[in-house]
């Protein structure tokens, strides 16, 4: 029965099978034999069907129909009707000469079927003598559809790529712009493969991201085939897909009746119109030759038995395939002098040989698995079981749902590896209950796998509000905002609102953002009214400012200050929004203003009831410390204007003029911000409330920490109230002569002990040393002094010059003439 895919070949063989009295088929995959034995026992019965395949055997005493892995399937046993899935991979290099065996060897008593493809036809006419071959139209149509944007697919797509790093990547812009997608490869278990199957089946997501795993036996609703790539690597090299094997993938699109399509996306290339005109027309170049491999082998030693494998073909149209995995561990391990040594008679090299058909699941191409098919025959060898102990260290050793994605199938595979070394009963003391361990471990990683891959490729919401955008205009969308911000429509988060600006959902990707943006905006129509009133309403406690020079207010950034004429008034600038227009900022900018002015009056109030009416003559000085906020530095004035400016709550210091009232937490902080204003910078962060010292940061100047209220002195700064007292107080001290260094002065600045004596210095005092008595001398030594620094002699200006000669021609000499005269 041959014809391109959806002619119903499968389920023809299905329903002759089960017509029958006993049957058996088998298929290219372990999940499709798995998914059609289950067919048959619903038909059937589970008493009467058996599943063979390499790592599951599930044989009944009566059963009578099997459903196998083309490689599983047991020969020797008589069955009335026998089929072949997919023969056309007869021609497949590495694996193709078991189809091939089965294509010359296996017949049902009474009816044998081969499935495939048009392309096998002539050489299924030339190797089997009698056949007849029976040709079935497609059902539906498959025409091209070009090439066609990620996030313009129609739903109900399948993406094909041919690595795993492409299907994650693809995978992953579909989950950001369509909502999510199903994964399927090849590496997948069947029961992974079949629940992300039925998240797309069930309508959970409309794609499917797959690899061409999907063009063998896999029917679903997919109405188009998206190729993002045309090329794959086949074991061996990268090369170029065959014009059948993109038929046979871009055919999965249709079903039934219902006509399919297929196209390019992402960066592949747009297909040519000889490929396409083929693939369209199901008209392929037939097959020339098929893979074959000698299955009389000779067992008598390992060199005959390498012999035998390796024969030329004798008859035409067949070639000797790529030399499989078990060849080549066969080969690897007749090197090994232990084995070849333990390969002795007809028996062990069989024994060696059926190890060596191990399955590489994993694909390590490493001595990994040679060295695991040598264990396993030098355990059977020298018992006749496998050590018990042995294979529950490597199979528990699995029993792990940790790591990621690429991990967990890497496990699978391991898994499968066990599970087809124990489902061999001649090898197991007792196979069946190692058989469902490693089956129990394989379906709890392939659940975890199955919700990793979920929680990585679906977000259920997007893909309902995207299935949704697809049916109706956004208008006709529910859509609201929750007392908390949250923008919901038709009740999925898609949004929250932060102070006048709205912002989507970042999964909210493509086209499906356009509409809800639609929508959002409609609710918000409404919402940004209410706010605009509840914002102006609010009482001064609602807002507060930033560091970054930015007005908060429930919890988002509306505005941000900008610096104006008056550094204790700056300019207030409402952050754009879209759901603003010109009166309404306005009116936020009156409210925000408003709250800045009544803030400047909270902290500083005393600078701004001492500047609105100074005396006459201290005008200019507190016009001076308005404009540096409270703190300047400090100038020549006479004693009785001092006192006024105490009664003014000013501090005319040594060092600086200053308010202390301005330099409380909540004002210093305030007072850097308007500093960071009026410099279009972020202010520096100010030391923690309550120290009297601090290291000088690497970002503040001199002039910075003065008009923060911090005397640089020496290495560390000291708080200018702080200094100001102690200099007042120990210049009293030290009036007339060194007095005694008072004990607790390093302490009320906070000092260490090594920084006393610098930070004094720099105030200008010194600590005179205390003496050390000498050999002949008695008595307490005499204690540590403080004086006044010793003021340092000017240095001598050097002589002027003398004059320079000016000759009498020279124009300018009467001008040099009469400037010596001055200077003399």
């Amino acid at each position: 029965m041959l014809g391109p895919t959806n002619t119903g070949k499968t389920h023809l063989a299905m329903e002759r099978l089960l017509g029958h009295s006993s049957g058996m088929i088998g298929f290219p995959l372990r999940l499709l034999a798995r998914e059609n034995y289950e067919r048959m026992v619903a038909r059937k019965g589970a008493k009467n069907v058996g599943l063979i395949t390499g790592e599951e055997k599930i044989v009944p005493p009566g059963a009578r129909w099997f459903s196998c892995t083309v490689e599983a399937m047991p020969l020797d046993r008589r069955v009335e009707f026998l089929a072949v899935d997919e023969i056309q991979l007869c021609a497949d290099p590495d694996r193709g000469h078991v189809f091939t065996d089965r294509l010359l060897h296996a017949r049902g008593l009474v009816e044998t079927m081969f499935l495939g493809a048009e392309t096998i036809r002539r050489l299924l006419l030339r190797l089997v003598p009698g056949i007849e071959v029976e040709t079935r139209p497609r059902l539906s149509e498959l025409s091209y559809a070009g090439p066609v944007k990620l996030s313009r697919l129609p739903p109900r797509s399948a993406i094909v790529a041919f690595s795993a790093a492409e299907v994650y990547a693809i995978a992953e812009a579909v989950r950001r712009r369509r909502g999510g997608c199903a994964v399927v490869m090849g590496r997948l278990s069947p029961r992974t493969r079949n629940a992300q199957v039925a998240l797309y089946q069930e309508k959970e997501v409309d794609f499917l991201v797959a690899t061409d795993a999907i063009g063998m036996g896999l029917n679903m609703d997919v109405d188009h085939v998206a190729f993002a790539g045309l090329s794959k690597f086949d074991g061996h090299r990268p090369r170029p897909l065959l014009a059948a094997e993109v038929a046979q993938i871009a055919g999965r699109a249709g079903r039934g009746m219902r006509d399919g399509s297929f196209g390019v996306t992402g960066v592949c290339p747009p297909l040519g119109e000889e490929l396409v005109e083929a693939v369209e027309a199901h008209a392929f170049e037939p097959l020339e030759q098929l893979a074959w491999r000698n299955s009389a082998l000779d067992f008598t030693s390992v060199e005959a038995l390498l012999a035998s494998l390796t024969m030329p073909p004798s008859l035409p149209g067949l070639v000797r395939g790529q030399d499989a995995t078990d060849v080549l561990t066969l080969e690897a391990l007749h090197h090994d002098a232990d084995i070849r040594k333990a390969a002795q008679g007809r028996a062990a090299t069989r024994l060696l040989w059926e190890a060596c058909q191990i399955p590489d699941f994993r694909k390590l191409a490493t001595d990994a698995h040679v060295k695991l098919c040598a264990n396993v025959f030098t355990h059977l060898r020298a018992g006749k079981n496998l050590p018990v102990d042995w294979v529950r260290g490597e199979i528990e050793a699995l029993d792990k749902v940790e790591g990621d994605i690429d991990t967990l199938m890497q496990r699978l595979t391991d898994v499968r590896v066990w599970a087809y070394i124990t489902a061999r009963a001649d090898w197991m003391r007792d196979a069946t209950p190692w058989a469902r361990l490693a089956r129990e471990i394989e379906d709890r990683i392939s659940d975890t796998l199955h919700m990793k891959l979920m929680a990585r490729f679906v977000d259920k919401r997007a893909a309902h509000l995207t299935r949704r955008l697809e049916d109706q205009e956004a208008e006709e969308l529910q859509a609201v905002v929750s007392n908390h911000g949250v923008v919901l429509v038709e009740g999925h988060e898609v949004g929250r609102v932060e102070g006048f600006n709205f912002h989507p959902d970042p999964a909210t990707q493509g086209q499906e953002k356009k509409f809800l943006l639609r929508a959002a905006r409609r609710a918000l129509g409404q919402e940004l009214p209410r706010r605009i009133l509840r914002c102006e309403t609010a009482a001064d406690e609602a807002f507060s400012l930033t560091d970054d020079r930015q007005v908060v207010w429930e919890g988002a950034k509306i505005a941000r200050l900008k610096r104006s004429e008056n550094l204790l008034k700056p300019e207030v600038e409402i952050l754009h929004s879209e759901f603003l227009d010109g009166l309404a900022r306005e009116r936020l900018r009156a409210r925000i203003s408003a709250f800045v002015a009544a803030e400047v009056e909270k902290r500083l109030g005393a600078l701004l009831v001492a500047m609105k009416d100074p005396p006459a003559e201290l005008r200019g000085v507190m016009y001076r410390l308005g404009e540096a906020s409270g703190v300047m530095e400090a100038e020549n004035v006479a004693p009785e204007l001092r006192q006024v400016l105490k009664k003014l709550g000013v501090e005319a210091g040594r060092f600086a003029f200053f308010m202390p009232a301005v330099l409380k937490p909540g004002s210093a902080k305030l007072r850097a911000l308007l500093w960071g204003v009026a410099n279009d910078r972020n202010p520096p962060p100010l030391p923690a409330a309550g120290l009297v010292s601090a290291p000088m940061p690497g970002n503040w100047g001199a002039d910075f920490a003065l008009s923060m209220g911090w005397l640089p002195a020496g290495p560390v700064m000291v708080r200018l109230d702080v200094a100001e007292k102690l200099v007042r107080e120990m210049h009293y001290l030290v009036r007339k002569h060194p007095v005694f260094l008072p004990p607790n002065l390093g302490s009320r600045m906070g000092l260490k002990p090594d920084q006393l004596a610098p930070v004094l210095n720099a105030l200008g005092f010194r600590i005179i040393p205390a003496q050390v008595l000498g050999e002949k001398r008695y008595g307490p030594a005499a204690p540590a002094m403080l004086a006044r620094r010793k003021m340092e002699p000017k240095p001598v200006a050097p002589p002027p010059p003398p004059p320079v000669p000016v000759s009498e021609d020279n124009p300018f000499a009467a001008l040099a003439a009469l400037r010596q005269a001055a200077r003399r």
